[in-house]
């Protein structure tokens, strides 16, 4: 299957490589021709305002709103920001995934941290899965059709965690065809979020 993988800003690399070590052909996309016969997307982490202003540059936005409503999309920390309809500021979006997001929810840099999650919709449930969060997002709410994948623990359930606003705690989300963390997979070596993704998009061929 060919997966693309938007590359105007962050961690694409990354992502390409993962795709290339499960055999799946992962293609750099910077323009609305590369979004042509591919099967899926994935929109890495980075900087979504910056992510979102390039788009709107290189006349990328509309197309990319297109393929995310029909085929599958999976976006990784700001790219779960550009999924969102709704990012609490004016920043463009894509705005296909019905969820609320709260940007650098946790604070700085100097504030990212990393913490095992049970995710039991993964392959090896019983495993959890190192999760990487940088300046990360945090999906404040979601809407009818949204299956929480993955939420933080309770303050006290797993050591120190950095303090964030309210009581939202989901970290992992999936609406149908569409997939959206909150943190970055790309960045461990563990691939089962990458084959989650690769799953769905069997399921939608």
């Amino acid at each position: 299957m060919s997966i693309g993988v938007l590359a105007l800003q962050g961690d694409f690399a990354e992502h390409l490589s993962v795709l290339q070590r499960l055999g799946a052909d992962g293609r750099q996309v910077r323009t609305p021709d590369q979004l042509t016969g591919l099967d899926a997307l994935i929109i890495p982490g980075g900087e979504s305002t910056t992510i979102g202003k390039l788009a709107t540059t290189f006349h990328l936005l509309e197309p990319l709103r297109r393929f995310a409503a029909d085929k599958p999309t999976w976006g990784t920390c700001a790219g779960a920001i550009l999924l969102s309809r709704d990012a609490r500021r004016d920043q463009p979006l894509l705005g296909v995934m019905d969820i609320v997001v709260a940007r650098n929810a946790f604070g700085r840099q100097v504030d990212s941290f990393e913490i095992d999650l049970p995710v039991p919709a993964l392959a090896d449930a019983a495993r959890p899965f190192h999760a990487v969060f940088i300046r990360a997002p945090l999906i404040e709410s979601v809407g009818k059709g949204v299956l929480v994948l993955a939420e933080l623990p309770r303050d006290g359930e797993s050591g120190r965690l950095p303090a964030t606003n309210g009581n939202a705690r989901i970290v992992a989300a999936r609406q149908g065809h569409l997939l959206a963390t909150a943190f970055h997979p790309e960045l461990t070596d563990d691939d089962r979020f990458h084959r989650y993704f690769l799953s769905m998009v069997e399921g939608k061929r």
